[in-house]
């Protein structure tokens, strides 16, 4: 083979194939970073909330200018209450109960002070909770309260508070790490207290304390104060049933956390996925394309040492391979640079995504690396077998 390579590589076209090479390197490295990249972003969509159910449902009314000048109240009546509970799609409904009373809070972690503001609390029935009883109770006299807290708010710290201040990012593994301290004023009484945060929640707006806390601190620092809810927690059936939809639009209340928006946002980022894979395969293919011309080229401009080749004797296959095993080479080539520089890229922007959900899920990236693995060997399969039809042809021609 050392001598059939030095006698056809003499008219080998450099450009032709450094062409061919760096136009294949983009149409793979654009596939697989599609194809990663969907991968790793899907669970932004669809990851559920660790403390509350995908068939939860929040509600509320709706605000706007005209309901705020006439002075209209948003918040639900018992009558009201007790017509969404009658409806056949709903299991059951809690109420949010918010304190009646003033709360400071003061945040830190690691020690450093990263929040001091004045604060409220909400409490819904514990069976809407979704955490270990050993974890969320509260008895009244206690120092200690359970807390969970919106994940906006640890996006916040994690994207700008902690790299300006070189703290460490904080996922629900590392929610012990916070320390809230929590005063609470009302009535003339004073309380201080620990909270203890045991996650993070999606779903919520404000900070989640179990009911029992909520009851006792209402009637000790707020006595006599009882409130209409403003929202309700609806366990229902199903979230995208139509007739909640109607219902929920029909009787001017509006869903916190929209599920619909939420599956339009994964299937937006499906079709532009495709779409970017698309245009990947298309480069792919004329990179193929440039590559079939030059090796034809190639095997034209040495037709006569070819010929001359199978007469004395060599095979066709023979023959063939030297072009072979420099398609399979080109292709080896390209996968490899591909998936370096996949690899580099995915980790910049995992670095943003970790930033803003520290605890997504952690994808493969072996999928990938068999998708690249999968195309090579299928291109590689297409080039042999076109360069050894264009040897035999000239096999056949040679008589």
């Amino acid at each position: 083979m050392s001598l059939i390579w030095k006698l056809l590589r003499q008219n080998i076209s450099i450009p032709q194939f450094v062409g061919f090479f760096f136009s294949n390197l983009l149409g793979m490295f654009i596939v697989l970073f599609g194809f990663q990249f969907y991968r790793d972003v899907l669970p932004v969509f669809t990851q559920t909330d660790s403390f509350m159910k995908s068939e939860y449902v929040i509600i509320n009314k709706k605000i706007s200018a005209t309901t705020t000048l006439s002075g209209r109240i948003n918040t639900f009546s018992k009558s009201e209450i007790a017509d969404i509970e009658n409806q056949k799609f709903v299991k059951s409904v809690g109420s949010f109960t918010s304190t009646n009373y003033k709360v400071d809070a003061a945040m830190g972690v690691n020690g450093v002070s990263i929040l001091n503001t004045e604060l409220f609390f909400e409490s819904i029935p514990d069976a809407f909770v979704d955490a270990p009883s050993d974890q969320w109770h509260y008895t009244p006299g206690e120092t200690t309260v359970p807390v969970v807290l919106p994940k906006s708010y640890i996006t916040m710290y994690n994207f700008g508070f902690a790299q300006t201040h070189s703290l460490p990012k904080i996922s629900d593994g590392l929610a012990g790490m916070i320390d809230i301290n929590i005063y609470a004023n009302g009535n003339g009484r004073h309380g201080e207290f620990k909270g203890k945060v045991i996650g993070f929640s999606s779903r919520l707006s404000s900070i989640l304390v179990p009911e029992a806390f909520m009851k006792w601190s209402n009637g000790y620092f707020a006595p006599g104060t009882s409130d209409e809810p403003t929202r309700l927690m609806l366990d229902v059936s199903d979230p995208t049933d139509s007739r909640l939809a109607q219902y929920i639009d029909n009787n001017g209340y509006e869903t916190q956390t929209d599920n619909g928006n939420v599956a339009k946002m994964a299937s937006f980022l499906k079709f532009m996925v495709l779409i970017v894979v698309i245009i990947g395969l298309t480069i792919s293919a004329l990179s193929f394309y440039i590559l079939m011309l030059s090796i034809y080229l190639l095997v034209q401009k040495n037709s006569y040492k070819l010929e001359n080749l199978l007469l004395i004797g060599y095979s066709p296959s023979s023959v063939a391979r030297p072009y072979q095993w420099l398609t399979i080479g080109l292709n080896a080539g390209v996968l490899i640079i591909a998936l370096a520089l996949l690899w580099a890229v995915r980790n910049t922007y995992l670095d943003v995504l970790l930033t803003l959900l520290p605890d997504i899920d952690d994808v493969s990236f072996i999928p990938t690396a068999l998708l690249g693995l999968a195309l090579l060997m299928v291109v590689s399969m297409i080039n042999v077998v076109v360069i050894r039809h264009k040897v035999l042809t000239l096999w056949k021609n040679k008589d």
